[in-house]
């Protein structure tokens, strides 16, 4: 016998077509499956929904997979994903009245729940940051130079909080751990979200626990703004990536936006001429590289990819140090921008 919620599930699945076509709009149907760029709604062909199939098990109808990001999940996965709804009540009444199906009766004898704070909101996420100390002489600066990294990036987008809580995947109850916090924010300056990373209590690593590193907030199509940018830019996953390049080229506008399916999605600023891509080398960050450089490209921006020796340009930056990665930029780099190179 069903429960409501596998009731529920089991009626989305049925309408899984209806399902996409309301909140993936950008995506087709293509044989048994729905075809999209990504759960932002993005076009492309990286997002496949099964259409069709059992109710349960594999190859079920309503499933979905992210072959850039490995992400998969079901429809209302999808559904939190385009609505941002994060309470669980909340999100099976969206899905009930997708279906049309009427609400559950609140009886006399049942008082509503007082709602909460939303916390994954742009509000939350910027009371954080504030709440959050500079990072210098913290265990965020320790973290950080344990990675080879003494440039913190000149816009103070990197914060320590020593009591950042932290919930075990899995687990209901969260713990207060130490962590370094990176404002994400908009093109106005505003910040619309943070990524947490957790360190280790000597600060020598990220702390044992998973999962090590979460953002909150609105991400798409923002960045952890390191530098200013003028009329170039480079931008790339990873904080510790960016910082590295920065390491190596001080004068380089760099940005990270976290992942490589936001990667694709960050906002140009206006004015930009040249934009670099600096990729970390797995077929994800390549196939972000190319949806990025498509978008720069239509409104004119010359774009460049620049490829680390290794996993990534932290990972060239502690093997071989900053004086090797700066000559391995060199012959990246476009010949108008290497008078930003020290030499």
């Amino acid at each position: 016998m069903y429960s409501k919620t596998e009731d529920l599930v089991r009626d989305l699945a049925e309408n899984a077509e209806g399902v996409c076509r309301a909140y993936l709009p950008a995506g087709r149907r293509e044989g048994s499956y729905w075809i999209v760029g990504d759960l932002q709604n993005n076009p492309g062909r990286s997002l496949f929904v099964r259409l069709t199939g059992p109710a349960s098990g594999p190859g079920a109808a309503g499933k979905f997979t992210d072959g850039a990001t490995g992400e998969h999940g079901d429809l209302l996965d999808i559904i939190r994903a385009r609505t941002g709804i994060t309470r669980f009540p909340d999100l099976l009444a969206e899905a009930r009245a997708h279906l049309g199906r009427p609400q559950p009766v609140v009886t006399d004898k049942q008082e509503p729940r007082k709602a909460k704070a939303p916390g994954d909101t742009p509000a939350a996420a910027a009371r954080l940051f504030a709440a959050s100390n500079p990072i210098t002489g913290t265990l965020a600066e320790t973290y950080l130079r344990s990675r080879g990294i003494t440039q913190f990036g000149a816009n103070g987008a990197l914060r320590f909080h020593p009591k950042c809580w932290h919930r075990e995947e899995g687990q209901t109850r969260s713990i207060p751990r130490p962590a370094m916090i990176a404002a994400v924010t908009d093109g106005a300056g505003a910040v619309q979200g943070v990524h947490r990373t957790w360190l280790a209590p000597d600060g020598q690593g990220k702390a044992a626990v998973n999962p090590e590193r979460r953002a909150m907030g609105h991400l798409l199509g923002n960045a952890v703004r390191l530098t200013p940018q003028d009329d170039i830019l480079v931008v790339g996953e990873g904080i510790e990536t960016m910082l590295s390049l920065s390491e190596a080229a001080p004068s380089l506008p760099v940005w990270a936006a976290l992942s490589s399916g936001h990667l694709g999605a960050v906002l140009l600023p206006e004015g930009l001429q040249r934009l670099y891509i600096a990729i970390d080398r797995d077929p994800a960050g390549q196939r972000a590289a190319g949806r990025l450089s498509a978008r720069a490209s239509e409104v004119g921006v010359r774009v460049r990819v620049l490829e680390p020796r290794l996993g990534d340009f932290n990972d060239d930056l502690r093997a071989n140090g900053k004086d090797a990665l700066r000559q391995h930029l060199a012959g990246q780099i476009g010949p108008e921008d290497r008078h930003r190179l020290p030499s």
